[in-house]
């Protein structure tokens, strides 16, 4: 679920940084710069974890701010296909269950991926499922479920037009991951 990435940049310190020690402020300002962000085919940066080298600083000339390089590693969250993790179910649609992990929301199961015989109750928006002996049971918002990573997708964000311009563009989150509930042990975790 979560993975160790080295990554090598050029942080810049601003002045106002220069009370703390340079460890710090480097740290610092790596969280700033990468934390909660998705970077492409690699995932979701969680935090800095540990420094591996740096330079020495140097003064960008005007802007009073330290440049220096460095090489540190980042805990990133990237589950690999075939994980089985919880979630809890964030919402239901006829495209699907979201499921969200504390730190992530961008979880789908799609109806084919979804028990053989599951069925969308338009009247009270939720997945159901009957089971064998044909007790009715129900994929409710907020409950626990254990589900397998079956892919991911990427997508490269576009930027924003201005406030006022209206685009009609339908914008699809950089990192999502497509899971499955089709094997035993599987979906809510009070079935089992």
């Amino acid at each position: 679920m979560f993975i160790l990435t080295t990554i090598s940049d050029l942080i810049q310190i601003a002045p106002q940084d220069f009370a703390k020690f340079s460890a710090v402020a480097i740290e610092d300002n790596i969280n700033q710069k990468y934390a909660n962000k998705v970077i492409q085919k690699i995932g979701l940066c969680i935090s800095f974890y540990d420094m591996l080298e740096s330079s020495d600083g140097l003064i960008g000339h005007g802007t009073g701010l330290v440049n220096v390089n460095v090489t540190f590693r980042m805990i990133v969250f990237r589950p690999f296909k075939g994980e089985i993790m919880l979630g809890k179910i964030a919402s239901g649609t006829e495209n699907g269950i979201k499921i969200g992990v504390e730190f992530f929301n961008d979880i789908l199961i799609p109806p084919p991926l979804l028990l053989d015989g599951a069925k969308f109750d338009y009247t009270d928006q939720v997945w159901t499922y009957e089971s064998e002996d044909g007790t009715l049971l129900y994929f409710d918002v907020g409950e626990i479920v254990r589900f397998r990573i079956e892919t991911e997708e990427w997508h490269d964000q576009i930027p924003t037009g201005p406030e006022g311009e209206n685009t009609n563009t339908d914008r699809k989150p950089p990192y999502s991951i497509i899971g499955s509930m089709q094997m035993g042990g599987l979906g809510p975790i009070t079935w089992w």
